[in-house]
């Protein structure tokens, strides 16, 4: 780069004007010095200074051939205004620099900054303007400075040009009179930025209906950080068809304004965009020119600061001071049109009917009405005529609790009295009480408390206008003006009373408001209690409409009620909560013990409903619910459980997922177990940037985002999935508000839980089922949500444990309504009893012998008993036992030598008596001798015996084994003798 030395200008030799910028200044580097000399350059150039490039002297320059700008200001608050030629031309002798306005001027609304003096003018008619402001309210291109930045920032590796779906083809894109946002998951920011001379502020209008798209509106500075000003970025969700404002302060510099989309696509649903229109940015120096009117609007007086819209039938261009009028009879517009349309056949969807008041002969009339504005022709060939009016038929009967009494009106029963619109008003018999409410069934005409209206949040088309019509036995939506119309039927109720018997009965159901009806929509349209129909052909037709409850309303019936014990008269009496009442004495009684009371009805012992099984009833008998403790009986055991340590909210973050286009989010469920009377303690979030539930409720006044359920599920989207700054959390849904019961049975009430749901416990502890359900339903759930958690014992899982799903099912559920849950913990085991410990004997030391107890293993239980201490016991050692043992041996061994002994002397004695009888009877050979006697004198003894042995002695056989080995041998007897010694 040639930087040029600065010096006196060469041609005319003008002298730099007074106060011009001075660029000697700053050093020859300096970016000022670099600007200042691009500028001198260009000066001199524009001047005619310089040759032109085919060394032609350049023509003069002419007023349109340039146009004036005023440079940066300088750090005392001046500025320059310079003379810019236009591009593509080349002329010589620009306007010298002159002193700008000071940098915070600006011109008043309807007004322009006129450089070329530099003073303030009106805009001329067809134009408008903010004076210090800029508007965006056309959006059938981008507009200039506006720019479309589509990203998509995951955590997949790799080019974004790889990723077979990218991001290139989301924008936000322009619709006429809005700009709409992006329907996939890209993240998507319209752009724009502005410098500011002064402070100001940003406005804008939007719908944005669908939370499964994030919408952030935030300010960065030049520097590419966010202001202070963004702490609320996120914007508010806007009911179905109106249009909420959003407003920011902006501060004097470079502000560069983000719109930003980001889409979260779970499934095939397709998200609603983003709406913004009438972007308006206040606090620009000036503004150098006028915006025209657009098209369908105009502006008839100089100096105006705002547009008006068209009337019907006009329509106007671009830039128009006035509104040119449609031929009345084949053109109509709607307001703010920039065409005129030909006008359609009539048909019948122009023209309604409405039934006159019934007159004294019971009679009313049918007249048919075209639909105003008509814009339809009847002189086409294919149009049809409106049908004859004055038709009369037969009044409808009046709507119970009503009677004409012989009238041609309908007037309300007096209090205590019912009627069914037919008969004559009645008082109830004793024992009951009138059925207060209101029941539209005949739409004769629009009863008193009921009114009807029609607006639009975008136009006054409709204003005055009836948005519904009677039609004998309905009564149906009106024409309205256009589309997005908000056709209104209001019922007006003082109040909700339940019946007097069920004053005092805790969550019985105030009142309930039933109706009838019919849709006849071209597209998909909603029929809210305030209705907004999306095109102008829909149609809602409401047959009947029934309040129950109602303060100030009338009776069709009666029903019983609750009486004193007194029976002073017949008049009613509350009934305490948790009581019904008794069909033969129509007295209050309690409902028995794990009932609970329908919100209902209170008549008679079916009022009471019986609780699920493991559960029990509140004191009033107003819900059931856990009390956390279970008991089971299996195989002769009694098992008890209890829950009471994990009945604190539990949660579970299940991922991560990715979307189609790789978005990684989690599920994020919170169960709330058991206990706390039954009160709801899972809190899920929606739309808020930290999914902490005790951080947004301490730290947020605002509930409105919260869903307190048993279960319930959000979906988390962490910060590094779409470059958000912190987590964020949505999608926010029930799955169950009703508790139903607790069982080891895997089936209950039509919800059931597979064997394979999960894997088989390891113990023989059966596992513990609790079941829910959610009373909301859904088009994909038509009988609601369930749940299943099933509490298995692990001992090796303490405290709150871990929380699991099936993994054939990843999200939890397999079909979207019911969701399983495997909740393991080691306070899940069943409480510890005898069954669950044995004893182990010690050995006897010293006369005492110890006894231990310990646990069985593996250890399947949990508090409950503890174990016994060790038992201490007295016993007989075994050396005592070991002296017993030896005394009494020795003591057998003695006495078998002392038998021995005896014995062995005895059969000495035998012996020698045998030896002496052998002796004696060999002396004499072959004879016996004779007898000394014949007989054993008186007194005298028998000494002499013969002793026989058959049997050997033991000493005997000894000496036969002694002498076996002699050839002969004999035995011998010892005998006595007989004869007297002095022989």
């Amino acid at each position: 780069m040639l930087l040029l030395r600065p010096g006196p200008t060469r041609g005319r030799g003008r002298e730099r004007p007074a106060g011009a910028p001075r660029c000697g200044l700053s050093p020859p580097w300096s970016p000022a010095w670099i600007c200042c000399w691009a500028l001198a350059g260009c000066q001199a150039a524009w001047a005619g200074n310089l040759p032109s490039s085919s060394g032609r002297p350049l023509p003069p320059c002419l007023e349109e051939d340039y146009h004036f700008e005023y440079t940066e200001c300088d750090s005392s608050g001046s500025r320059w205004r310079v003379a810019i030629p236009n591009p593509a031309v080349d002329c010589s002798g620009l306007p010298d620099p002159v002193r700008g306005k000071e940098c915070t001027f600006s011109c008043a609304s309807g007004e322009y900054l006129e450089m070329k003096n530099q003073v303030c003018s009106k805009c001329g008619e067809g134009t408008y303007s903010l004076g210090s402001g800029i508007k965006f309210d056309e959006w059938d291109e981008l507009p200039a400075g506006f720019s479309n930045v589509a990203t998509f920032m995951d955590t997949v590796v790799g080019p974004s040009d790889s990723r077979p779906d990218g991001c290139n083809n989301s924008s936000w894109v322009p619709r006429g009179n809005y700009i709409e946002s992006n329907r996939d998951d890209c993240t998507v920011s319209l752009i724009y930025a502005v410098h500011l001379k002064k402070s100001g502020y940003v406005f804008f209008e939007y719908q944005y209906v669908d939370n499964n798209i994030f919408f952030e509106f935030f300010i960065q500075n030049d520097q590419c950080q966010e202001m202070d000003t963004t702490a609320d970025k996120w914007v508010k969700l806007t009911d179905s068809g109106a249009w909420g404002s959003h407003s920011v302060m902006l501060k004097s510099g470079t502000n560069i304004l983000y719109w930003r989309t980001t889409g979260i696509l779970m499934g095939s649903k397709a998200v609603k965009p983003v709406l913004v229109k009438n972007i308006t940015i206040e606090g620009v120096a000036y503004t150098s020119e006028c915006f025209p009117c657009k098209p369908g609007t105009f502006s008839d007086e100089p100096g105006s600061f705002i547009c008006q819209v068209c009337p019907r039938n006009t329509y106007s261009e671009k830039g128009a001071k006035e509104c040119i009028k449609c031929d009345e009879d084949s053109q109509f517009s709607e307001e703010g049109s920039n065409e005129c349309k030909e006008r359609p056949p009539c048909a019948t969807k122009d023209y309604f009917q409405i039934h006159t008041p019934c007159d004294e002969e019971g009679k009313t009339q049918i007249m048919y009405k075209w639909i105003e504005p008509k814009i339809c022709r009847e002189d086409l060939t294919d149009a049809i005529r409106l049908p004859p009016s004055g038709e009369k038929k037969d009044c409808p009967p009046c709507n119970p609790g009503f009677y004409n009494n012989g009238s041609s009106s309908c007037h309300p029963c007096p209090p205590g009295t019912f009627s069914d619109g037919t008969k004559e008003c009645r008082p109830c018999p004793a024992g009951t009480e009138p059925a207060l409410g209101f029941e539209y069934k005949w739409w004769n005409v629009l009863p008193g408390n009921m009114k009807t209206s029609c607006f639009n949040v975008g136009n006054s088309k409709c204003d005055g206008m009836n948005g519904w019509e009677v039609a004998g036995d309905h009564i149906q939506s009106g024409a309205g003006g256009s589309d997005n119309d908000y056709l209104i039927l209001n019922l007006h109720i003082p109040g909700f009373k339940p019946p007097t018997s069920m004053t005092g009965a805790m969550g019985s159901e105030l009142g309930r408001i039933t109706f009838v009806f019919e849709t006849l929509c071209s597209a998909d349209c909603i029929l809210y209690f305030m209705v907004n129909r999306r095109f102008i052909n829909d149609m809602v037709k409401i047959y009947s409409i029934t309040a129950t409850n109602a303060v100030d309303g009338v009776a069709s019936s009666c029903r019983a009620c609750a009486l004193g014990s007194e029976q002073l008269g017949s008049s009613c009496v509350p009934c305490p909560p948790g009581h019904y009442i008794e069909k033969e004495t129509n007295q209050c009684k309690e409902c028995p013990p794990d009932t609970y009371l329908s919100v209902r009805q209170v008549y008679g012992k079916e009022a009471c409903i019986l609780c699920g099984p493991g559960s029990r009833s509140t004191q009033d008998h107003s819900v059931c619910y856990s009390d956390c403790f279970f008991y089971h009986e299996k195989e002769n055991q009694s098992l008890h459980y209890d829950f009471s340590n994990l009945s604190s909210v539990g949660s579970l973050m299940n991922g991560p997922s990715f979307t189609s286009k790789g978005t990684k989010y989690f599920h994020f469920f919170n169960i709330s177990l058991c206990g706390h009377e039954g009160k709801k303690l899972a809190l899920c979030t929606n739309n808020i940037t930290d999914f902490t539930v005790k951080e947004v409720v301490a730290g947020s006044d605002d509930y409105t985002n919260l869903v307190g359920a048993f279960v319930c599920q959000s979906t988390i989207i962490p910060s590094e999935s779409k470059g958000f700054r912190a987590a964020l959390s949505s999608q926010s849904i029930i799955l169950a508000d009703t508790f139903l019961g607790v069982t080891v049975e895997t089936t209950l009430q039509n919800i059931n839980i597979k064997e394979d749901m999960f894997p088989v416990s390891p113990s023989q502890i059966p596992d513990v089922h609790f079941f829910y359900k959610s009373s909301t339903t859904t088009t994909s759930c038509v009988k609601g949500r369930s749940t299943a958690v099933k509490m298995r014992c692990n001992p090796a899982k303490p405290g709150a444990g871990t929380i699991s799903v099936p993994s054939k099912c990843p999200a939890g559920t397999c079909d979207g309504c019911t969701f399983y849950f495997l909740w393991e913990s080691a306070e899940a085991c069943p409480l510890c009893t005898e069954h669950d410990f044995h004893e182990i004997e010690g050995a006897c030391k010293r006369g005492f012998q110890e006894t231990l107890y310990v646990w069985n293993e593996p250890k399947w239980c949990i508090k409950g008993i503890s174990l016994p201490e060790k038992k201490l016991s007295t016993c007989e050692t075994v050396d005592f036992w070991l002296k017993v043992g030896a005394g009494v041996g020795a003591f057998t061994a003695v006495l078998l030598v002392a038998l021995t002994c005896y014995f062995w002397k005895k059969n000495q004695k035998l012996e020698y008596k045998y030896s002496k009888l052998v002796m004696t009877t060999n002396s004499k050979e072959c004879e016996l001798p004779a007898a000394d006697s014949c007989a054993i004198m008186e007194g005298e003894d028998n000494e002499e015996e013969v002793v026989y042995s058959n049997k050997q002695s033991l000493l005997g056989k000894l000496k036969s084994l002694a002498t076996k080995d002699k050839e002969d041998h004999f035995e011998s007897v010892q005998l006595k003798s007989s004869r007297s010694p002095n022989i």
